[in-house]
């Protein structure tokens, strides 16, 4: 049985990481997960804005949950950053009528669908698939190979907000791991922030922390990272480029593992080797 969900790419995953939404699509085409894509969608506006009194700032993700509302069905997004605007932006609104009411005076499109919720398409995977339905459709299970699970912050917090998993103790991208035959490695930086946006201005804080998170996961003895951010992916290998490439820890979206564990991706292409690391 197929599930439909509308869909919000977002404006990276059609510029910088188009293969992280051929991924997933092409992993949802074998799993049962169709993605409308919302029509004539807008950027997101990138940032939740932190001004509660300009709820003009809020106009660009209202007009996604107005489509999604439209289109009568949950929203679903890939990436981290869109998930966490939406998602915080679809909360603020429910809880704060007022705000709702101005922004509702304003917009032409319509009002907002309060019924609407933004979520990620590891919750789709986790709440309606169903781990052990994801691991029955593995054809390629990935034995032997050690995977650190990156969250970073803008999947998990804030956490009354967000909701997504635990966002001390997350779990949802472990899970994933093992569903497909992997084993998740813990590392003490599995959910410290990245730098995020600091690479626009003060790229040097960036790469300190990026390689902070590749250090511990590379100590834990993870042969790569997954993630389900682009931000994320950028920031961890821009912090290696000075490297050799054989030195480098490869960083890969969850989506590259379960395209490559449900036999829709050769094992020539994986950024990892399957091999356990001594």
């Amino acid at each position: 049985m197929s599930r439909t969900y509308a869909y919000f790419p977002g404006c990276t995953l059609r510029s910088h990481a188009q293969d992280y939404e051929s991924q997933a699509r092409a992993a949802g085409q074998a799993l049962g997960i169709d993605l409308v894509e919302l029509p004539e969608w807008n950027c997101c506006g990138a940032t939740f804005p932190l001004n509660a009194e300009n709820v003009m700032d809020l106009v660009a993700p209202a007009r996604v949950l107005i489509a999604a509302g439209k289109a009568g069905g949950d929203l679903v997004t890939l990436c981290a950053v869109c998930f966490h605007v939406l998602r915080r932006s679809a909360n603020f609104l429910s809880t704060h009528p007022f705000a709702l009411e101005r922004l509702n005076a304003f917009v032409v499109e319509g009002p907002v669908d309060e019924q609407v919720r933004p979520r990620h398409y590891l919750e789709v995977l986790r709440d309606d698939l169903g781990w052990e339905a994801v691991q029955a459709r593995v054809t390629q299970p990935q034995t032997g190979l050690r995977l650190a699970a990156y969250y970073g912050c803008m999947l998990l917090r804030p956490g009354p907000e967000i909701g997504l998993d635990d966002p001390e103790r997350p779990s949802i991208l472990e899970n994933l791991v093992e569903a497909v035959g992997g084993e998740p490695m813990p590392f003490s930086h599995a959910a410290e922030c990245c730098g995020s946006y600091l690479a626009v201005t003060q790229p040097a804080a960036v790469d300190r922390a990026s390689a902070q998170v590749v250090q511990s996961a590379r100590a834990a003895g993870a042969a790569a990272v997954i993630t389900a951010c682009p931000l994320c992916k950028y920031n961890l290998e821009q912090a290696q480029r000075d490297q050799v490439q054989e030195d480098r820890l490869p960083i890969a979206y969850f989506t590259q593992l379960l395209t490559l564990a449900l036999g829709l991706d050769a094992p020539e292409s994986a950024p990892w080797s399957v091999a356990a690391p001594a």
